[in-house]
């Protein structure tokens, strides 16, 4: 088993990667506090494997709330319902969430454990793939607005991480993909040798090969263990981890949430992130070949929505968290492995980038 640490003080917690580790009782309860349980998952997922946590969970008052699958159910009318939920069955102050399931789940049961009686500690119980490698590490919480992405939330972090990788075997192929796409974004920020290990094993990960799911699991999160635990809220290093995700979000906010899933919309992006590198002259075409070649294998699209505007893209990109001074700022890459947040790029080029893909 691989055990990574994210390193927040008092807050620390493990990250761990391994297969069957939803039937391993001991190292689930150990992480719970008190005597109540709330296990929020949903209608694909439960099914499949909560059963089996409840039944390593006996002894203990449990309840669970099985959602709707869909992004679109990441939305406040879905955290006050989870409210009425808990409060329903008066659960405590020390009552601990179990989120088990993609990241549309670890998002909304980390925000509700943050809010309810003013925070209740969870546990991240990842079954996709993107949530193992990303949503599920370092303590974003949150839920959409017709506005934007993750607009309302809270930094949250869980208690530990649990990715068991014997859930991946039961993922349709268009969710590994979505997840690769974040593990490319890895590669592309801070490890090129990590990059050229994907572009060698990309069949092997699109086929879940264990070896190359585990070895892609741990260096992702390793790389955003290290970045959280030097800048848990996003104010410096971190904000690396949005390569291709103003793009992304701007996609997913025009469609809806609900047509393309969060990696298509990020793979996306990081061509748009890519392309723009390359004008500014940091990335060389042989780079951009490369970045494409790749997400093109993963059987990611390359190119934004069919009728989406480049004023579709900045009426919603105006939106990102990250903009500052009314400037819309992007991360970009100065080469493969190597990331950077910028604000005075010249604005007819992210135009021209824009109306091109």
């Amino acid at each position: 088993m691989a055990v990574l640490n994210v390193d927040l003080a008092d807050r620390s917690y493990p990250i761990y990667i391994d297969g069957g580790l939803l039937r391993n009782e001991a190292l689930i309860r150990e992480h719970i506090v008190g005597s109540e349980v709330m296990v929020i998952t949903d209608e694909v997922v439960a099914p499949l494997y909560l059963d089996n946590l409840l039944s390593i969970l006996g002894g203990l008052r449990v309840q669970n709330k099985i959602l709707p699958i869909g992004e679109e159910v990441k939305c406040m009318e879905t955290v006050s319902m989870l409210f009425d939920g808990m409060l329903d069955a008066r659960c405590s102050r020390y009552v601990t969430v179990i989120a088990l399931g993609g990241g549309v789940v670890g998002d909304i049961a980390g925000f509700v454990a943050a809010c309810y009686q003013r925070g209740v500690p969870f546990l991240q119980i990842p079954t996709t793939l993107l949530s193992q490698v990303d949503s599920s590490v370092g303590g974003k919480t949150g839920v959409n607005h017709p506005l934007g992405k993750n607009m309302i939330g809270a930094f949250y972090q869980p208690r530990c991480v649990i990715a068991d990788l014997d859930t991946l075997q039961t993922l349709e192929s268009r969710q590994v993909s979505a997840g690769i796409a974040e593990i490319v974004k890895y590669g592309l920020i801070r490890d090129a040798g990590f990059f050229s290990w994907l572009s060698e094993n990309i069949d092997g990960l699109l086929a879940c090969d264990q070896a190359c799911l585990e070895h892609a699991i741990t260096v992702s999160c390793k790389i955003k263990s290290e970045l959280v635990s030097l800048d848990e809220r996003e104010t410096s290093s971190r904000v690396l981890l949005n390569l291709g995700h103003t793009f992304g979000h701007a996609i997913e906010t025009e469609l809806g949430f609900d047509e393309w899933l969060h990696g298509e919309a990020i793979a996306a992006g990081m061509v748009l992130a890519s392309k723009m590198s390359e004008r500014l002259g940091w990335l060389c075409s042989n780079d951009v070949a490369a970045i494409c070649d790749l997400l093109a294998r993963a059987k990611l699209p390359l190119r934004a929505p069919s009728g989406m505007t480049a004023n579709d893209f900045l009426r919603h990109m105006s939106r990102d968290k990250k903009v500052s001074d009314d400037r819309i700022r992007l991360v970009l890459l100065k080469s493969i492995g190597s990331a950077e947040l910028i604000s005075d790029y010249p604005d007819h080029i992210l135009t021209e980038i824009l109306n091109e893909l």
